[in-house]
């Protein structure tokens, strides 16, 4: 039976304990509090539920990671990387980035970016912990993404692109910041062949704790509300 957590509680079960089937669902309740997040991250756990579920919380096994420094960009990307005319940004516009993912989502499929969860990361902003990364192309917003920053870990949540190619961009950008800030690994949750072609793999989940364990006892990655430098495909791996 799945452990259904009390909201008055703070605790999760070991993430080694979650299904198979679904792939790493651990249990059900509990609340988006800024405390609730913050220890659910530590552990490797993350929210992610539709309207009509209760709060459900996942580890899955294997893990989608990104480790920055292989970080892959194909010449089309580093192209528009250099010619597109995209400027980029941190932490100037929170708020508009997680309404966007969350419209792209609902687009597609229906979006798990309720209500409650832009509240709760949102909030989570306004502390110093959750981060947004802004493309912007002739001053309107034309894609990003945002997470959790917690050591030297970025826990992604969601990105979108209104222009071709801008989530992309979004993410070469954080993972040069990383790179250049000490930012050990970014967690890219679930497996999805578009984040695989940018250089993300999977790791199992007992290797996956290993890092959570070792990057976010440290110091947490610096965060800037500033433009990020240019960045040329030169930077990076071309192939």
């Amino acid at each position: 039976m799945l452990p259904w957590l009390m909201p008055h509680c703070v605790g999760f079960p070991d993430p080694r304990h979650a299904l198979d089937e679904p792939n790493g669902l651990l249990a059900a309740g509990g609340e988006l509090s800024p405390e609730w997040l913050m220890t659910a991250y530590r552990q490797g756990i993350f929210p992610w539920y539709t309207p009509d579920q209760p709060i459900l919380w996942w580890s899955p096994d294997p893990r989608l990671v990104l480790f920055p420094g292989e970080i892959r960009v194909r010449r089309s990307l580093a192209k528009r990387l250099r010619n597109a005319g995209f400027e980029v940004t941190f932490d100037r516009n929170f708020d508009a980035v997680i309404d966007a993912c969350a419209k792209s989502r609902a687009d597609v499929e229906g979006t798990w970016i309720t209500s409650n969860m832009r509240d709760a990361y949102c909030r989570l902003h306004r502390l110093g912990h959750a981060h947004s990364v802004e493309v912007w192309q002739d001053r309107r917003l034309a894609g990003g993404l945002y997470g959790v920053a917690l050591g030297r870990m970025f826990f992604g949540e969601s990105m979108f692109s209104a222009e071709r190619d801008a989530s992309k961009v979004a993410l070469v950008h954080l993972a040069h910041h990383l790179s250049a800030n000490g930012g050990g690994l970014i967690d890219c949750q679930m497996h999805t062949s578009h984040l695989v072609s940018l250089g993300a793999r999977d790791i199992a989940r007992d290797e996956f704790i290993d890092y959570l364990e070792q990057y976010t006892c440290q110091p947490t990655t610096a965060w800037r509300q500033a433009a990020s430098p240019k960045i040329t495909g030169g930077h990076y791996r071309e192939q």
